[in-house]
């Protein structure tokens, strides 16, 4: 029986999964030694590229959601790329202050020789994870749905 080592990224994908799912707004100076100054990072909302812009993505993030944290519920690697899935815990702000909210996603990360991440990639769906839990979109979004289906 053989054992394995972890490979150099393996190393490095548990170190930014333990980052994500501890992550607090003073950690977010460390961003630096997870991604690639020219990383880019696209999401349903976003997509941008740097260090700065992606640090004003989790900023905002911690601005205008009560106690958002990740909790990795999978992952596959091959290679200097990763694949996670995750659930993102919140709540709102300006309404149902205190009622926690899910979405779940998955991430799509490749890694530098450096071991620094140079894509985020964020799969998750708008209408189902966010706007059907959205009071005013709730409506409108299950007829749009309805209609859709049939």
């Amino acid at each position: 029986m053989t054992s394995s080592s972890p490979t150099p990224t393996s190393e490095a994908i548990t170190r930014v999964v333990d980052f994500f799912e501890h992550l607090q707004p003073a950690d977010l100076a460390q961003l630096g030694q997870f991604y690639a100054s020219n990383a880019r990072f696209k999401d349903p909302f976003n997509e941008v590229q740097g260090l700065a812009a992606i640090e004003g993505i989790f900023r905002h993030m911690f601005a205008a959601l009560e106690h958002p944290h990740f909790v990795i519920t999978g992952r596959v690697e091959q290679g200097p790329q990763c694949f996670l899935t995750w659930e993102f815990r919140f709540a709102f702000r300006s309404y149902a202050q205190g009622v926690e909210q899910t979405i779940h996603g998955a991430t799509h990360l490749v890694l530098d020789d450096a071991q620094r991440i140079t894509l985020h990639r964020d799969y998750w769906d708008a209408a189902e994870e966010l706007y059907e839990k959205l009071p005013g979109l709730r409506v409108l979004m299950r007829w749009l749905k309805k209609r859709a289906s049939q």
